[in-house]
């Protein structure tokens, strides 16, 4: 079932409302699906405490965290297994197909019309159907499906328990009785979005991506493109799948035509038909119930047209007369009954091998809005440019397409990631500026002069927001926000483009070396000690085996920094600070240091002061967050944008600057994991593998 909604235009989706991230918890789990538990352990297991995995005492798998809604628990429905009514059930007979599927009880033919669509793409119904199940060989009471969630595909557990009445199924079934593959999808699905009663009423789109980990958009039909044969030819040629719907009738009821209002059906082909009066462009349709055809010009069973085209041309369209739930209609006549178009778009990993299409090229980036860091909100505030930002690269030119002049198309997708399971739904929008002629980064100062070349028309709150277009070949940067700065927030962008395009993510630029600390005079030496106090300090807080522990080196570095120009920034140091470089410098597993050992933390320190005072611009004896990251490069420490996003929660004072002590912390944490690392890395391999020993001993001393 498709819920009417309005568009605005063709390269935006209309708002709509959804719960896709509906989750089970405990909670769903009230009183009635108590009576359904006892109803189950009086049937299959023993009086003991219920767990998740357990199975009855025929060794069956029943799934107890199965949400229940109200319909389910009505008197007179059973929960049974395929065997208990059916002689001899098959998980699929004659393979799956498009045709397996009949409505029941829920108002959910946008998941059908999706399943359909799914059906007809072998590919992709492996990814989320194993075909290797079944009730006989290895049979245990589960079946499992795959379900793509926020950039990887997740596997979904189920019983086979389903919910009947009279020994017939309540929900989907398939017109072959012993057939059950496309009743146990609907009922996996179901557990993924929060029970049956979730599937009540929906979009198909919303059921493409789940099931494809496609881009999906909503068009108005009316705002289609003129040579809409054309644009339909393209989008499939693209591998898309294609759904619409009339939304201007009661639910499910037919018009004078036969076409059902509210209702999903999915478009398959589109093709130029010749007859005795020339040619005629149609599209051909699927109603997923497998019936209820259109009876306009062009109809399987009373279109008149039909006998102006030769049976050679009917053949090449694998034309059938019968009712079967697929029909031919002109382009005109579709635009007339149909208002909403929702696609699916298919990449190169989701394509069918062999099929003759060709699919975008993609690339996939996750990523965090983080408040004071990396949340700047709309561009009308003063703090867009701390979103995160992505380089665009477009190269490859629009092939098959006849076009005035060379442009790049592309669809750009920006989910915002489990958000409504703390109902929490932000106002989210795209935008694409050109790059730096030098950099793959945009300042502050660059988005200021800067305007976009392209963005999403307003900020919305659905799930996914996607914008479609064409820009000539160049270097563009993309940046993901939301509506309101400091808003905390996972998201996954999708970058969809002709192959050979790419985007990566863009790293502000490294600054030039700060050689010239060298050309000040070593800043270090206005704020700690020469090395002849400094020695004198040593043995002044040292123990008297000559050791220096924490709490010695707090109190010997409060005294260092005191009569310096750097007075007032021992306030910041704490005895965790003086721990942690204790033992991240102890090079004999005691938690304390010899001279020899302080003589290589104060080297360090010393450095690490020159670099602090030299980015320390307005000399208030703290890194703003800014300038955290240009001062780890010159201390020789590259880190990414995630990384910089973990220092400036875990490292940064709640103003989010970095205080000179935290600054010496910070490096020596950095510094030390990066040579444990390194010296697990022995041939540079860049990944290392740990005991769960040495794992514990590398997080746990430090």
């Amino acid at each position: 079932m498709i819920k009417s909604s309005s568009v605005s235009s063709e390269s935006s989706v209309p708002s709509l409302e959804d719960d896709e991230d509906s989750v089970c918890s405990d909670e769903l789990l009230g009183s009635q699906s108590r009576r359904w538990l006892t109803d189950l352990l009086d049937r299959d297991l023993p009086p003991e405490s219920v767990d998740v995995n357990r199975a009855g005492r025929d060794g069956l798998f029943v799934d107890y965290h199965f949400p229940l809604g109200e319909l389910e628990l009505q008197s007179g429905v059973t929960w049974k297994r395929p065997k208990e009514f059916c002689p001899s059930p098959q998980f699929v007979v004659n393979g799956a197909t498009r045709l397996d599927i009949r409505q029941g009880k829920l108002n959910d033919c946008w998941l059908l019309s999706a399943i359909a669509s799914l059906a007809m793409n072998r590919s992709l119904l492996r990814k989320v159907v194993p075909l290797g199940q079944s009730f006989q060989d290895g049979y245990n009471g589960s079946f499992t499906f795959r379900f793509w969630q926020y950039g990887q595909w997740e596997e979904v557990r189920i019983d086979d328990l389903l919910p009947t009445q009279e020994h017939k199924l309540i929900y989907l079934s398939s017109p072959e009785k012993q057939e059950f593959w496309s009743s146990l999808l609907e009922k996996a699905y179901a557990k993924l979005k929060g029970g049956y009663r979730a599937l009540d009423m929906g979009f198909p789109h919303e059921a493409m991506v789940d099931m494809t980990g496609g881009v999906a958009e909503v068009f108005n039909i009316a705002l289609l493109p003129r040579d809409l044969p054309a644009f339909l030819s393209y989008l499939l040629s693209k591998g898309a799948l294609i759904n619409c719907a009339n939304c201007q009738g009661p639910l499910e009821q037919r018009n004078e035509l036969g076409i059902m209002f509210r209702h999903a059906y999915s478009l398959t082909a589109v093709e130029k038909v010749k007859t005795a009066y020339g040619t005629e462009d149609l599209v051909r349709i699927l109603n997923p119930w497998g019936n209820t055809e259109w009876e306009g010009p062009w109809s399987d069973l009373k279109g008149p047209e039909w006998n102006t085209v030769s049976a050679q041309e009917q053949k090449r369209l694998d034309r059938v007369r019968r009712e079967d739930g697929e029909f031919w209609m002109s382009v005109s006549d579709f635009r007339q009954q149909f208002q909403v178009m929702e696609v699916c778009h298919l990449t190169d990993s989701l394509g069918e091998p062999g099929s003759g299409v060709a699919p975008w090229g993609h690339t996939m980036h996750h990523g965090n809005w983080v408040p004071s860091i990396t949340a700047g909100g709309s561009p009308q505030g003063g703090w867009f440019w701390q979103n995160p930002q992505f380089s665009f690269v477009l190269s490859e030119v629009d092939s098959g397409r006849e076009v005035p002049q060379k442009t790049c198309s592309f669809i750009l997708a920006l989910m915002q990631k489990h958000h409504r399971r703390r109902n929490i739904n932000l106002a989210i929008a795209l935008h694409i500026y050109p790059a730096h002629p030098a950099n793959t980064y945009l300042s502050p100062e660059d988005l200021t002069k800067m305007r976009p070349v392209c963005h999403s028309p307003q900020y919305s709150s659905r799930r996914e927001v996607v914008l479609r277009g064409s820009l000539p070949p160049g270097r563009y940067i993309v940046i993901p926000s939301t509506a309101e700065p400091n808003q905390q927030g996972a998201f996954l962008l999708r970058v969809l483009t002709e192959q050979g395009n790419a985007a990566t993510p863009a790293h502000k630029p490294v600054p030039q070396d700060i050689s010239s600390i060298s050309k000040l005079s070593l800043p270090h030496q206005a704020a700690l000690p020469s090395p002849k106090s400094t020695r004198h300090l040593f043995k002044k807080h040292c123990n008297k085996k000559g050791f220096c522990k924490a709490v010695h080196l707090h109190s010997l570095l409060t005294e260092a920094i005191q009569g310096g120009v750097l007075a007032g920034s021992e306030k910041n140091l704490a005895l965790e600070h003086c721990k942690s470089l204790v033992v991240l410098m102890d090079t004999q597993g005691i938690a304390q240091l010899n001279w020899p050992d302080f003589q290589s933390l104060w080297d360090k320190i010393r450095r690490w002061t020159d670099i602090f005072m030299v980015f320390d611009k307005n000399k208030t004896q703290r890194l703003e967050y800014r300038e955290v990251a240009p001062a780890l490069r010159a201390a020789g420490i590259m880190v990414d944008d995630l990384v910089m996003q973990l220092v400036g929660l875990r490292y940064t004072e709640p103003d989010m600057t970095i205080s000179y002590p935290g600054f010496l912390y910070l490096l020596m944490k950095l510094e030390s994991m990066i040579n444990k690392f390194q010296a697990y890395d022995m041939v540079g391999m860049g990944s290392i593998t740990v005991s769960y020993r040495q794992w514990l001993h590398m997080t746990m001393y430090n």
